[in-house]
């Protein structure tokens, strides 16, 4: 791979066996990136369709409370701990919806990007 390297040939153009694979040309590295941008554009409007279905939604809170003698420190971070599982949750939830609306209905990367997947 090495060699390939100092020829001016980026190692991810290298396979595992040191054969040159071909480069994609730039209309297909266009495409892929229309691609990823419309994929996140539907996740994008997923989430935010989520989130309007959970009516109000808790914050993150960022004011760590001052260690002491209290439980208070550990409910902080139990309750913190807890949004980002609820975040998490949302996330995973619009990735699933995004997939299965691919593959009920394949999107064309030529037309805009809905959160219906169409």
């Amino acid at each position: 791979r090495q060699r390939f390297r100092s020829a001016g040939v980026c190692s991810d153009h290298v396979d595992h066996a040191g054969i040159l694979k071909a480069r994609p040309d730039d209309s297909e590295m266009s495409a892929q990136n229309n691609a990823s941008q419309n994929r996140r554009q539907r996740l994008h409007d997923l989430l935010l369709a989520l989130i309007a279905q959970q009516g109000e939604l808790e914050l993150m809170d960022e004011d760590v409370p001052e260690p002491g003698v209290s439980a208070e420190p550990a409910r902080w971070l139990d309750r913190n701990r807890r949004t980002l599982q609820r975040y998490q949750a949302l996330v995973r939830t619009a990735v699933t919806l995004d997939a299965l609306l691919d593959a009920e209905h394949p999107v064309d990367d030529s037309s805009p990007p809905s959160a219906l997947g169409g």
